[in-house]
């Protein structure tokens, strides 16, 4: 009579295992594609953020390439990048880029670069860093990652990148230092793969993965 109970009890919790399983993935299925849509949007934003809009005129939302899966900036998939004229002439794009050692997992970031190799800003756009310490690496929390602007590898140079305690330029955080170490160790892959590759990357075909995100108010 026991076996039977603890049978039938089994059986229970096995087959609501599978109904919250079930649940889960058709709620990631359902919601996939918003939730791409919503990164998608929010990257569009970031992009007047890094770049002022007055030194470009062309469509930038729709003047993107892509940069296939890349171990130097982190990224396991192709990523889009937009690239900035004006008047037909390479002023700046932008491109993503993952740290991969922050002290919680991966840092996820877009970096806009002048044609000069300089930086016109970065943002990070997810992360999963300790609040009140790590996460100061969001604007919303910390103007931490303005300082990265107007940077490249000549300015400061390339043996300076990184955080103070290790010798370098870069001001970490008051108990977190593991953070910014991994996002200014990551930046630097990220302006040595675009000194080695921008005439490739300006000069590359339009080649959009999807359709392009549209600016905040624009449907």
């Amino acid at each position: 009579m026991l076996n039977k109970v603890i049978s039938k009890n089994a059986l229970i919790l096995a087959a609501f295992a599978a109904v919250c399983v079930g649940l889960i993935a058709a709620t990631y299925f359902i919601t996939r594609d918003t939730i791409a849509g919503e990164m998608k949007a929010a990257l569009a934003r970031t992009l007047d953020q890094l770049v002022p809009a007055d030194q470009y005129n062309n469509d930038v939302h729709h003047d993107c390439t892509l940069i296939p899966a890349n171990s130097d900036l982190g990224n396991t998939n192709p990523r889009q990048v937009y690239r900035m004229f004006q008047d037909q002439e390479p002023v700046a794009l932008v491109m993503e880029t993952v740290a991969p050692n922050g002290y919680s997992g991966k840092i996820n970031m877009v970096l806009g670069i002048y044609y000069d190799g300089s930086i016109a800003g970065l943002r990070v756009t997810d992360h999963k860093e300790t609040p009140g310490l790590g996460d100061k690496v969001d604007i919303n929390k910390s103007d931490w990652v303005t300082t990265f602007e107007g940077k490249s590898l000549d300015n400061p140079g390339v043996a300076q990148w990184k955080v103070k305690k290790d010798g370098g330029t870069f001001d970490a955080f008051t108990g977190a230092t593991i953070t910014p170490r991994a996002v200014v160790a990551q930046v630097a892959k990220a302006l040595s793969y675009f000194n080695e590759h921008k005439d490739s990357l300006f000069m590359a075909p339009r080649n959009c993965a999807s359709k392009a995100p549209q600016p905040a108010g624009e449907s």
